[in-house]
């Protein structure tokens, strides 16, 4: 994996005096899934906005495909077409059904024919095992089914890069298998992601690299298995501690 596709380079991002990211800096390649971990106000979800250009950057750069991302600039629109963002709380129409909702923006911003987008919206569908939702609103679904409707809607975009912000934060248990087993079959298939999870287990199963952020900044890099088996920084140690539980039962014949 030697194509870059995204370059985030010393970015600043600022809410008053209050410093969220302070000289961050990452690249993504193409077919590269990077996770990104951390603890609640860490800035994760703020470092996903900034790269779709929903909040402007203080310092430094974000570029795609060699392009820089500036809200600002009069191509904003065409780039953010390569940048398919799914949220925690779907973002879907509710007065349109889950086909509508998929072709809704293929049609209008790239101005695709209704029936070629709706061929790929089906086989999209039936690939999530959604195909006979088509026809249903989102109000008739449930949560899991809800996200995975975005994950299509995204897809259908034929972005370059997907990002997933905390996307299984609002699900009931039952609901996140899902929902990261549709994300584990992107990965497989070479989709480019960068995924904002609390999910762990879930982390280690699909991250070619995991990063912690903390305090503004990347603490700790690494590919999965050496970051949650041998965390190197002790920031890094304490953050994976508190998703370990032991035992406080005790037999009679241990006092």
């Amino acid at each position: 994996m030697t194509d870059t596709v995204l370059t985030i380079n010393n970015i600043k991002k600022s809410y008053g005096d209050n410093l969220i990211l302070n000289g961050l800096s990452l690249d993504v390649h193409k077919g590269e899934v990077i996770v990104i971990i951390g603890p609640s106000g860490c800035g994760k979800s703020t470092l996903l906005r900034c790269i779709n250009a929903l909040e402007p950057i203080q310092g430094g750069e974000i570029r795609l495909d060699g392009e820089l991302i500036d809200g600002n600039s009069r191509n904003i629109a065409q780039i953010r077409q390569k940048i398919g963002m799914v949220f925690q709380n779907y973002e879907l129409f509710p007065h349109k059904t889950v086909l509508q909702n998929i072709i809704l923006a293929p049609m209008k911003v790239q101005k695709r024919s209704k029936d070629e987008v709706t061929e790929e919206a089906e086989q999209l569908l039936e690939r999530v095992g959604l195909l006979d939702k088509k026809d249903s609103y989102p109000r008739q679904l449930s949560g899991g089914q809800k996200q995975r409707v975005a994950i299509v809607r995204a897809l259908c975009m034929h972005p370059e890069i997907v990002l997933f912000d905390e996307v299984t934060a609002a699900l009931d248990p039952e609901m996140v298998r899902e929902v990261l087993d549709t994300m584990l079959e992107l990965a497989k298939n070479g989709s480019t992601m960068l995924i904002v999870t609390h999910e762990m287990n879930f982390a280690r199963a699909i991250a070619d690299r995991v990063f912690f952020l903390d305090g503004g900044g990347i603490v700790e890099e690494g590919d999965p298995e050496n970051f949650f088996t041998h965390p190197k920084t002790e920031r890094a140690q304490n953050f994976l501690q508190t998703f370990e539980y032991e035992s406080v039962k005790h037999h009679d014949n241990e006092y």
